[in-house]
C-alpha cells in the first residue's frame, strides 16, 4: 500500500490523488495498454468496453509481475473523444470500483488527436511500486 499525499488545507480531489508516496521495492513501468485483448483484437470500437479492457490488461502485466492494483501509484490515460468521456463517466467509475476498488493513484487525463493502434479510443500507461 502506498500513502496519498495532500498538502494542508487542499481539497480532497475526487477520484484521484494529487501525490503517492511509494514504499520501497520494485518499480514496474508498464507501456500504454488500449482495449485490445492479448491476441491484440479490439472486440468493441466504443469508449467504456476499451477502458475496461485496457485496464485488465494493465491489471494482468501487474499480476504477472507479482502486483496488486493497490500497488499501482500513477495512471495516464490518453483519449481521443472528451465528450465521449464526460458522457461515461459514471460508466467508468463503476468500472473502475470493480477492478480497483478504492484505490486511486496519481492520474492525468490528456485528449488527444488520435492514437497509434485503430480504432482505439483510449490508452492507459501505468506505474507500480510493488514491495520486496
Amino acid at each position: 500500500m502506498h500513502d496519498a499525499i495532500l498538502p494542508e488545507g487542499w481539497k480532497q480531489p475526487v477520484g484521484y490523488a494529487n501525490g503517492m508516496l511509494a514504499r520501497p521495492g520494485r518499480t514496474l513501468y508498464m507501456a500504454g495498454q488500449v482495449g485490445w485483448t492479448a491476441q491484440q483484437e479490439f472486440m468493441s470500437a466504443e469508449l467504456v468496453p476499451q477502458f475496461r479492457q485496457a485496464l485488465e490488461n494493465i491489471l494482468a502485466i501487474l499480476r504477472q509481475a507479482g502486483g496488486h492494483p493497490e500497488h499501482i501509484c500513477r495512471i495516464t490515460a490518453f483519449c481521443i473523444d472528451r465528450s465521449a468521456y464526460l458522457a461515461a463517466r459514471r460508466e467508468l467509475g463503476l468500472i473502475w470500483k470493480e477492478l480497483m476498488g478504492n484505490h486511486y493513484p496519481c492520474m492525468s487525463m490528456i485528449f488527444v488527436a488520435d492514437l497509434l493502434d485503430h480504432p482505439a479510443k483510449i490508452e492507459l500507461e501505468a506505474t507500480a511500486v510493488i514491495p520486496d
